[in-house]
């Protein structure tokens, strides 16, 4: 058994200032734990579908629907972001309106997951604007859908 840090066999003020200093903190270490993934939140009123695209050791993954109800957040991508750059398109399911991006990814009418991002009509799929979003290698990352122009997005 290994033995416990001195900071925490002493009982003066500065072990108790050390130790509430740590216990304070824990909430913070669990809640970021927890929050390791790629989150797409929707501030807008209408149901919205998303899909995610993603470089993997097979090649370009892209993956969707899923499907966002107003004012809610869904989890794309469970866990630590494996990569610096992840590639987002979503549509308002009521008013057809869209998020996109200059990187060409291929979907399908529903649930997919495709690899390679070449001959999307070829290969019976269609083909979409996808925004890059730049994660700078955290290890997660939210993206707030909304109805004004500019997508937000951050490290979560």
């Amino acid at each position: 058994m290994q033995a416990a840090p001195s900071f925490l066999t002493r009982s003066g003020p500065l072990a108790r200032l050390a130790l509430f200093a740590f216990a304070a903190m824990m909430p913070f270490f669990a809640a970021n734990a927890a929050r390791a993934d790629f989150r797409v939140c929707n501030g807008t009123q209408n149901l919205v579908g998303v899909a995610i695209g993603y470089r993997a050791k097979d090649g370009w993954i892209t993956e969707g629907w899923w499907q966002v109800p107003a004012t809610t957040c869904a989890t794309l991508i469970e866990g630590e972001l494996q990569s610096r750059y992840y590639y987002l398109y979503a549509e308002d399911a009521a008013r057809g309106g869209r998020w996109t991006g200059d990187v060409q990814m291929c979907v399908a009418e529903n649930e997919f997951k495709i690899t390679g991002v070449n001959d999307c009509y070829a290969r019976g799929y269609q083909k979409m604007g996808f925004k890059e979003y730049d994660t700078g290698r955290q290890g997660s990352w939210m993206v707030q859908l909304s109805d004004t122009p500019g997508t937000q997005e951050s490290p979560n």
